[in-house]
């Protein structure tokens, strides 16, 4: 399976910190991948070395292409929704459309005007005068009209009450991904995005230090609810992490088979959330 993103060793110094130290990053097509990491942990310098926005060291390509020496060719096939991205606020919708339709080939006016169709923005509305929600369903509508493979998504709905965001999230998988298409999510709203995820990848000081499929996540973690007396049988297999909920105690391994825990209390796959807790810990 090709490659649409594959980036080894890649690394980033500002001054004399490291925004990413050997980062490793592998995502082929019809896949959805959710890059989580806490503030400053190099998500949005990862994102701008794909989109050949700065340099780096290391190996990267993304539809083949290198981004600092092939960025066109390789723009030609992506979309990208930065969590900084703004509008000109003096046009109006219908400008921005005609204007976006004319300088590039690949975007489809009639996609655009479809999906706008379906939310509360009119084309004769300025940008001035959209509240953020709309702005960023703006933004999607552009992003999905353009025939590109890859879509990459940093914080897309940051700001936005729930109702914007679901809608967002719904608006994106039936109006843009298929089997041939994939894309890439920075978001510090795990539980929101957790059922769309094929692919999760945790980013930590510059690192990647935890890559998994969604659908493997319980061949490898798993989570045991247990009473205090089989508390310390439990610890004898080493938790990755232990948090206390309602007087029980969770603890979370990697590597230990789930039978081997029954015994001491009721397993279950962890979600991202807790699994996001206990990598950063």
């Amino acid at each position: 399976m090709e490659s649409m993103i594959r980036a080894k060793g890649l690394t980033k110094i500002y001054g004399d910190s490291f925004a990413l130290n050997n980062f490793n990053l592998e995502l082929g097509p019809g896949r959805i991948m959710g890059l989580i990491g806490p503030n400053g942990a190099g998500k949005t310098t990862a994102l701008r070395c794909l989109m050949g926005m700065t340099g780096y060291e290391g190996e990267l390509q993304v539809m083949g292409k290198n981004p600092s020496t092939q960025r066109m060719g390789m723009l030609s096939d992506v979309a990208y929704i930065a969590d900084t991205a703004i509008l000109p606020s003096w046009m109006t919708v219908n400008q921005l459309l005609e204007y976006t339709a004319g300088v590039h080939p690949k975007f489809d006016r009639d996609r655009a005007d479809g999906f706008i169709s379906s939310t509360e923005v009119r084309l004769t509305s300025k940008i001035s005068q959209l509240s953020k929600g709309m702005v960023t369903q703006v933004h999607l509508a552009l992003a999905i009209s353009i025939d590109a493979k890859l879509l990459v998504l940093d914080e897309p709905t940051i700001g936005l009450d729930i109702l914007y965001r679901k809608r967002f999230y719904e608006q994106l998988l039936n109006d843009y991904f298929d089997e041939n298409r994939t894309i890439l999510i920075t978001t510090h709203q795990i539980e929101e995005v957790e059922h769309l995820l094929t692919d999760l990848l945790f980013i930590k000081n510059g690192n990647s230090v935890l890559s998994a499929e969604m659908e493997r996540l319980g061949d490898d973690y798993v989570e045991v609810e247990v009473s205090e007396q089989n508390l310390e049988k439990a610890r004898a297999y080493k938790p990755l992490h232990e948090r206390k909920v309602l007087g029980a105690h969770v603890l979370l391994f990697k590597g230990v088979p789930a039978s081997a825990l029954s015994e001491y209390g009721a397993t279950r796959t962890p979600g991202v959330a807790d699994l996001f807790v206990a990598t950063m810990s």
